[in-house]
């Protein structure tokens, strides 16, 4: 739904427990102890229709009874009153309502779904938001409030911890509490009946009190809504997930290679990845994560992987360094002048190299050194700084040292991350302590410190990808959807579940994937005609509309040198077919010429649809045992070069690619273009469900298919009325809304929505600006924007925002303004922001391109556009005017006018 409503969830005033008990062990009675013992200072009214007081406190026979409408009500009463207490709460003013009660449809129950919606139903009309039902409740600890039948309370902390599964709860709360570890919010959000990880995800990205999210994810209620919500939320603040579930692969068998290889785990992954969250997999492994990301400097800017190991024992270095290759990670090279810094502070036997090994009677003073030396090496991004307790040294000063040192650096603006992991037991608690309260992730073993490096490398990395520029896409290819989309209805239309290989490969012509000369022949004889066309060698297949694994039944040949050649293998590939596919339907051979690109490496790359993501695309190694290697990587659409860059190298079949001994490099590019063509198709065509390319050979020369499968949705599962990129998670380029204007003096103007590799042009937008124009917009001095100003510009979530760029048609790489609105998460007001080039001030195009974007909010549902503009700025409050803003002077700063436009 949204966040409306939230802040009665999360501060509430006033609490009603309906369903309070006295019965032993019920859930009432431990919901009610929790509630009046956890410290909320605010009423709390129990209801019960019996009894006169509950744990002390007046209790209220019914809804109707109390005196004042609570600001959060908690229902534990049998299933059917749900529905009728939660309309009657909402039209006394309740806005929020925790429903522990099981029985809304779990499991398939047709009388619990029917419960469900009329619960849905009676929370509506009044905006009322529901957490659960079927959920061990919500503790805020903060506030003293323990709405939940847990057997142990949460302390308080910031980290918000939402789980659907309430067995997580009490889990998560005995795992912490001997930990110290505290908590903000803890939220069971049990069916997800109305709140959902989305709503709370927006809420808490703003929440100043949370400073990480943590989530047990089983499923995904609405994944474009999630995926927004957790992409604005880890731009905040770290967002750390475990998924339960990870190998339950599906249950249905798969028809094609990308089917099989697709589970539904790979695509939470690639999900959670694209989103920018960092996914773990133990409860042990969240909270370091969230500790290391909270404690730990934030890594430089294009920081790798590339660590450094200071140790005072040999062994503990050695099985850090294995742990840190095990996970992808490097040792740093040390400089030159690195190694002439240590020579000169340390004993001649040190290691003289990474890990630093400053032996085991190192004091305070020689690890004081070493870190400072090795902080200042421009090759290290990080740090691991190891103990092992000696009778000869101290390890506490040790840790001192190694603190002064860091808080030194930081003062000097030396901000590489530096972990610590002091070995041992009752010799190193003390500076394990030490280290937390100075703000120093601390690790108890190598493996453990050595995960939390990782766990920084790819959280930065995600990060990173968030903000990256994009590099553009060759022009001048223009799919061909409408000649696609005749392919698959005439199939469908035949009631076919899958295209002939011919079809299938011009399907992937149609979106300029490179394919080999392929055509179809009846019989054998229609066979040697065509291939005499063609030109030998050939490569014969089995044409079937029941045989989708030809390879399997024998129906392949390959390298036919001549007519006999193509007469015997033909016979032989019809005798195969029926005998091992008895009702198959054969309608003849697909003939196609031999492509002989030696040393080529066989790619697949496919397309399936997630029952809750909608299209995902795969890449991977190709060939006929994909199954049994499975070196594969998923990703969601849509993908640009970057991306589709991005998920070849997740693959070990991208280290071949990029070139070994004497092999060059395959066609990078042209493999990355191919994954964003395929995007396309996933974007466009909605009949269909599956493609297999199998195998693509990429080599230098560049990437062709050799063999393709497309599957097809039956006309009746493809609704005509609904835009084949809603199945996306990601909203794709809204290529509809480009358009042309005119401008005051006649001249045409192209609009069209804001691209990620736009950056560049953007930067060079506002350097065209005059300092006086920078000022006016952002009110105060600017020079210019930097990248990452501009890549949030630039790279946008076209669910929730919208900008767009004007460009002169003879200068397509330039653009000379640009209009944007974001809007809030319940899309119902946004704020907007304009620039023009001050050059070309005075010719219409900031209004052009603000009524412009105001029409595209009224289509979308905003119902007001607003923004903060300076008394000063004539021009703007003109535009502003004429455009039908209203004018709001703002108490707390008369130089300031919000500007409110508001839609019917």
């Amino acid at each position: 739904m949204s966040v409306r409503n939230l802040d009665r969830l999360f501060k509430p005033t006033s609490l009603a427990l309906i369903g309070a008990s006295k019965r032993p062990d019920s859930v009432g009675r431990v919901v009610a102890r929790n509630l009046f013992n956890g410290g909320f200072d605010g009423p709390i009214m129990p209801v019960h229709p019996k009894h006169p007081a509950i744990e002390g406190t007046l209790a209220y026979p019914s809804v109707a009874d109390l005196p004042i409408a609570p600001d959060l009500a908690v229902i534990c009463t049998p299933p059917d009153s749900v529905p009728e207490l939660v309309a009657e709460l909402g039209a006394r003013g309740t806005r929020a309502a925790v429903v522990i009660t099981a029985g809304f449809g779990e499991g398939g129950n047709e009388a619990g779904a029917a419960r469900r919606q009329r619960l849905l139903d009676a929370a509506r009309p009044h905006t009322l938001r529901i957490v659960g039902p079927n959920c061990v409740g919500v503790l805020l600890p903060r506030l003293g409030i323990d709405a939940s039948f847990s057997h142990i309370a949460a302390a308080p902390g910031d980290l918000a911890f939402l789980t659907q599964s309430g067995a997580m709860v009490t889990a998560m709360l005995d795992w912490a509490a001997p930990r110290g570890i505290g908590f903000s919010q803890v939220v069971s959000l049990g069916d997800m009946t109305d709140v959902d990880f989305g709503d709370l995800l927006d809420y808490l990205a703003v929440d100043p009190g949370t400073r990480a999210i943590l989530l047990y994810v089983e499923g995904v209620t609405n994944a474009r809504k999630f995926m927004s919500a957790c992409r604005a939320a880890s731009r905040a603040k770290p967002v750390i997930v475990i998924k339960g579930g990870r190998h339950a692969e599906g249950a249905k068998a798969a028809s094609s290679h990308t089917g099989a290889l697709a589970g539904s785990d790979a695509v939470y992954e690639a999900a959670f990845r694209r989103a920018g969250a960092l996914r773990v997999q133990t409860l042990e492994e969240l909270f370091d994560a969230a500790e290391t990301l909270a404690t730990a400097s934030p890594a430089r800017r294009g920081a790798a992987d590339r660590l450094a190991i200071l140790t005072n024992g040999g062994g503990p270095g050695v099985l850090a360094t294995d742990a840190l290759i095990d996970q992808g990670g490097r040792l740093a090279e040390l400089a030159p002048e690195t190694i002439a810094t240590l020579d000169a502070a340390l004993p001649a036997t040190w290691s003289r190299g990474n890990p630093v090994d400053i032996i085991g009677d190192a004091p305070g003073s020689r690890y004081s050194a070493a870190l400072e030396a090795l902080l200042a090496d421009p090759g290290v991004d990080a740090v691991l700084v190891m103990n092992c307790p000696t009778a000869v040294a101290d390890p506490g000063e040790a840790a001192g040292a190694v603190i002064e040192t860091v808080q030194a650096a930081r003062a000097r603006e030396i901000r590489r991350p530096v972990f610590t992991n002091w070995l041992g037991d009752p010799a190193a608690q003390a500076s394990r302590r030490l280290f937390a309260a100075n703000r120093l992730p601390t690790y108890d073993t190598p493996e453990r410190a050595i995960r939390a490096v990782m766990h920084l490398v790819r959280y930065r990395r995600g990060q990173e990808e968030l903000l990256e520029t994009v590099p553009s896409i060759p022009e001048g290819h223009q799919p061909d959807t409408q000649g696609a989309r005749e392919i698959l209805r005439r199939a469908q239309d035949e009631q076919r579940t899958w295209l002939t290989e011919p079809e299938a490969k011009r399907i992937l012509e149609c979106y300029g994937i490179p394919t080999v000369r392929t055509r179809t022949a009846a019989t054998v004889d229609e066979a040697v005609q065509v291939a005499g066309e063609l030109g030998y060698p050939v490569a014969l297949k089995i044409l079937s509309p029941d045989i989708t694994h030809k390879s399997d039944i024998g129906g392949v040949a390959l390298d036919l040198e001549s007519e006999a050649d193509l007469r015997t293998h033909g016979e032989a590939i019809l005798r195969r077919a029926r005998e091992a596919k008895p009702d198959a339907r054969i309608d003849g051979f697909s003939v196609q010429e031999m492509c002989r690109r030696p040393g080529a490496i066989e790619l697949i790359l496919g397309l399936v649809e997630d029952h809750q993501f909608g299209p995902a695309v795969l890449f991977g190694q190709g060939g006929t045992a994909v199954e049994v290697v499975k070196d594969k990587a998923i990703g969601l659409p849509p993908l640009n070069l970057r991306l589709a860059r991005s998920l070849m190298a997740e693959t070990r079949i991208y280290r071949l690619l990029s070139g070994y001994r004497d092999t060059p490099p395959a066609d990078l590019e042209a493999i990355a273009l191919a994954l964003v063509r395929l995007s396309e198709l996933a974007a466009e065509l909605a009949e269909v469900a599956e493609v297999d390319i199998n195998p693509l050979l990429a080599d230098s020369k560049g990437v062709i298919a050799l063999d393709a499968r497309v599957k097809v949705k039956p006309k009746e599962a493809v609704d005509p009325t609904v835009s084949p990129a809603a199945r996306l998670a990601i909203r794709p380029y809204p290529k509809a809304l480009e358009q042309e204007g005119t401008l005051l003096d006649g001249t045409t103007v192209k609009i069209r929505p804001v691209k990620p590799e736009d950056e560049p042009a953007v930067q060079e937008l506002y350097r065209h600006l005059t300092p006086e124009d920078m000022r006016l917009r952002f009110f105060a001095p600017k020079a210019e924007i930097g990248h990452e100003s501009a890549a949030r510009m630039t790279q946008i979530d076209y669910d929730r925002e919208m900008a767009l760029v004007g460009l002169f048609p003879d200068e397509p790489g330039q653009i000379f303004g640009l209009a944007r609105i974001a809007a809030d998460p319940d899309g119902r007001t946004a704020e907007y922001a304009v620039a023009v080039r001050s050059a070309i001030k005075g010719r219409g195009l900031g209004f052009l391109l603000m009524r412009r974007i105001l029409d595209y909010a009224q289509r979308r549902g905003i119902k007001e556009v607003h923004g903060d503009v300076l008394t000063e700025n004539r021009r703007m409050l003109q535009i502003c005017g004429e455009l039908g803003f209203e004018r709001r002077l703002d108490p707390q700063d008369s130089q300031v006018v919000k500007v409110v436009k508001t839609f019917e």
